[in-house]
């Protein structure tokens, strides 16, 4: 036969109200950091779903290859380029050419006569323009006859290192469409020591 055991007040530990405080504290502090995660977690989720859409809808990321935009944006280089069809004269603008992403800077829209003359000096609609940032000026080895006209609906562009660009002045590359366009270099992030907006 079993004798059941009868518990003493020796035997039983009632914890202090000090040791039930920090009990309750700790417990408190356990919610809270669960509830601190699910809200990071949140809030990183947000941050993501947003950058997204952005890419998708308002901007793209481009690293410069090639020497073509010297020295205004040399090869590595990381820009932001704002998706819209909107530019001035001057603009450099992303657009698509045979699979490959090309950055010009815009010299003539629609209806404007662009000529280059031998030095390599650039007119639209007969106003000589000013380049400052041009590498080296030259008429380049394009096949475009000067002075031509700018189509409907499309841009007749260069790279600001004329003497190897492929651009506008070679009909294999031409003018560029509507629907080529990517959008507008809007500033120059990386290396952040070079960090500059495009007008």
């Amino acid at each position: 036969m079993r004798i059941p055991v009868i518990e003493t007040e020796k035997d039983l530990i009632v914890p202090s109200s000090k040791q039930l405080r920090n009990e309750l504290e700790r417990e408190s502090y356990k919610r809270r950091n669960g509830r601190m995660l699910l809200r990071i977690i949140g809030t990183l989720a947000v941050v993501v779903a947003i950058s997204i859409i952005c890419i998708t809808y308002f901007f793209s990321v481009m690293r410069i290859q090639g020497h073509s935009m010297e020295p205004v944006l040399y090869e590595r280089e990381l820009v932001l380029v704002i998706k819209t069809n909107e530019f001035d004269r001057g603009d450099l603008v992303a657009f698509d050419y045979n699979n490959k992403i090309l950055i010009k800077r815009v010299i003539g829209f629609s209806g404007d006569w662009v000529n280059i003359d031998q030095d390599g000096d650039v007119y639209v609609n007969g106003e000589k323009k000013n380049e400052p940032y041009v590498l080296d000026k030259c008429l380049g080895n394009g096949d475009v006859d000067f002075p031509y006209q700018v189509s409907d609906n499309r841009l007749f562009v260069l790279g600001d290192h004329r003497s190897i660009s492929s651009d506008s002045r070679d009909s294999m590359i031409g003018t560029v469409a509507e629907e080529q366009i990517i959008g507008k270099v809007a500033f120059r992030f990386w290396p952040l020591s070079k960090f500059s907006l495009f007008n």
